[in-house]
């Protein structure tokens, strides 16, 4: 079982462990709802150090990536992230995971479950590319600083940080500590994500959260438990849950993710076609299957993963993720249900064992900031997560 560099700071602060891919990872501090709404009122903390992150280099790095990953990454301006998939030569999905763009190197953050798979995946495709393939996750550490008054706190170390835009990242140094932060996360509010050598991330993180706590007490530490609960209400899918290899990105409403003219000998002439690309033509040209939706349930009951969802006699799908939103105050879920079975309005019920309960078919995301996340001017932003809130 590994430890991250945050190990005693989470003993330190009462913290419940569980397994997660191998990693012993904070579930909680207390209440994972008050842990939840911090986050969506102050700013929270996340140790998410168990992710993979492999590094790219050397002359072929860029092609190499553009053959396993879905999305056209060529053209990324540098110091910029982009979300992306890997999928196998079904269509199926792998993993979804960040792109980074430095100047001569690319980074790949993956969920720490798919980790090994991708890194076997990648060797198995390496072929007569010639780069450089570096997996840093033990040697590096991460943390996720989320929430609406993280730039605030931010400002007070950096000017740079708080004009980021969205998706960009910037490498900076607090005295001996150099920190790669982009402004990214998957709690649905703003904030950063901060990557930094494992051997200085306790001291780093020290550093922030007493200069966080000095005035203000905004800065607490949140466990995974929360983070499946914000990422659920912001409509983000987990994988293992929405995401897996029986499963493509059209029917997980990811297309965006997916740029199948990559390959087009005209405009794009060094770009060779993504593995999976041409099991992914034929899905979008017939339609997926079955689609992701959202659903707004009755009562105080909440649904679980593999709960089947009924529409009148027929059986039409199942849950995916599910969890009582501590934001809306009543109980929300994920599901895949066949295509054309319903629509956005409509009522279907959902067997939670004893009895069905009924919910409504909702867009998503079900949390949505009510403005977009704007740079600030001012001067001093896969354990089955189903069980954390089991």
């Amino acid at each position: 079982m590994r430890r991250t560099p945050f190990y005693k700071q989470h003993e330190d602060h009462g913290a419940k462990f569980v397994d997660f891919a191998g990693w012993q990872m904070p579930i909680s501090y207390g209440s994972i709802i008050e842990e939840h709404q911090h986050v969506r009122h102050s700013a929270g903390l996340f140790d998410v150090s168990h992710m993979g992150r492999i590094w790219f280099s050397g002359r072929h790095a860029r092609r190499f990536l553009e053959r396993v990953l879905t999305r056209r990454i060529s053209d990324m301006a540098e110091r910029t992230c982009r979300y992306s998939l890997v999928c196998n030569a079904q269509g199926g999905v792998m993993d979804d995971v960040i792109v980074y763009r430095m100047e001569n190197e690319w980074l790949v953050v993956c969920n720490a479950a798919n980790r090994q798979k991708l890194l076997d995946h990648f060797e198995a495709h390496q072929n007569t590319y010639v780069f450089k393939m570096q997996d840093k996750t033990l040697s590096t550490a991460m943390v996720a600083i989320q929430g609406p008054k993280v730039m605030d706190l931010i400002g007070r170390f950096s000017s740079e940080v708080p004009r980021l835009k969205r998706y960009a990242f910037c490498e900076k140094n607090l005295l001996i500590l150099r920190m790669l932060i982009s402004r990214t996360g998957y709690t649905g509010e703003d904030g950063v994500e901060v990557i930094l050598d494992a051997h200085l991330a306790s001291k780093a993180m020290t550093l922030l959260t007493k200069g966080g706590a000095k005035e203000t007490d905004s800065l607490r530490p949140v466990g995974l438990g929360a983070r499946d609960t914000l990422r659920l209400e912001a409509g983000m899918p987990l994988y293992g849950h929405e995401l897996n290899e029986q499963t493509d990105p059209f029917a997980a409403g990811l297309g965006f993710a997916v740029d199948l003219d990559k390959d087009n000998p005209v405009k794009r002439p060094e770009s060779p076609s993504f593995i999976g690309q041409k099991a992914l033509r034929e899905i979008r040209a017939n339609g997926p299957v079955k689609r992701l939706i959202g659903l707004r349930c009755e009562g105080r009951r909440t649904p679980r993963p593999a709960m089947t969802i009924t529409c009148g006699t027929k059986t039409i799908g199942s849950v995916t993720s599910g969890s009582l939103s501590p934001t809306l105050g009543y109980p929300i879920a994920m599901a895949y249900v066949n295509a054309d079975s319903c629509q956005t309005g409509d009522l279907v019920a959902i067997d939670i064992g004893n009895r069905l309960v009924d919910a409504e078919v909702v867009p998503l995301p079900f949390y949505r900031l009510a403005k977009p996340p704007v740079p600030s001017t001012r001067i001093h932003e896969a354990c089955s997560a189903a069980s954390l809130t089991d």
